[in-house]
């Protein structure tokens, strides 16, 4: 006669218990996202305007934070949730890491608006800063599953690539 053990499983984590997951997603999101944004800056042949273009990335910042959170909201969802408005509120706020990523390349355009340094110089600012930061991310999240310093230190320098191929991107394109 066997006897068959059942593994109990586990169920999903509550969103309120994902906190590091959301840092770290937030922040490789948010730091992507601003890389992208500012390296896609362009005037068309009107002289650059650092105070739009930092209204603009801090509005997508919000934005994408707000339409994340919702579409976590949504997903977690579940038909004996009553409380679906103060859940969603919620879910919203918790996008902070995203904003937050996108921070320094905001204050690198205000810079450039307040004329502490040119648009142009702004924009090389944020796309190092964000560059280096996905590596950071990297290492972090690389660390934080369990894997060794070289193990990190290799997957910060693949998502630091991404970076890598915005800033190229942005010296093909311009």
């Amino acid at each position: 006669m066997s006897e068959s053990r059942s593994v109990p499983v586990q169920p999903p984590p509550l969103r309120r218990e994902e906190p590091l997951q959301r840092l770290l997603f937030g922040g490789v999101y948010g730091s992507v996202l601003a890389s992208a944004l500012v390296a896609a800056l362009g005037h068309e042949g009107k002289p650059p305007d650092p105070g739009y273009d930092t209204l603009w990335v801090a509005l997508t910042a919000v934005a994408s934070a707000a339409a994340h959170g919702y579409a976590h909201s949504i997903a977690h969802r579940t038909s004996d949730d009553k409380h679906v408005t103060p859940s969603a509120v919620r879910s919203v706020l918790m996008e902070w890491p995203l904003v937050a990523a996108m921070a320094p390349t905001m204050f690198a355009l205000f810079g450039a608006y307040a004329e502490w340094w040119g648009e142009e110089g702004a924009v090389d600012v944020a796309l190092t800063i964000n560059t280096v930061a996905l590596f950071g991310w990297g290492v972090w999240a690389a660390r934080v599953a369990g894997r060794r310093w070289a193990a990190s230190f290799r997957a910060g320098g693949v998502d630091m690539l991404i970076g890598l191929l915005i800033v190229m991107a942005n010296t093909l394109i311009h």
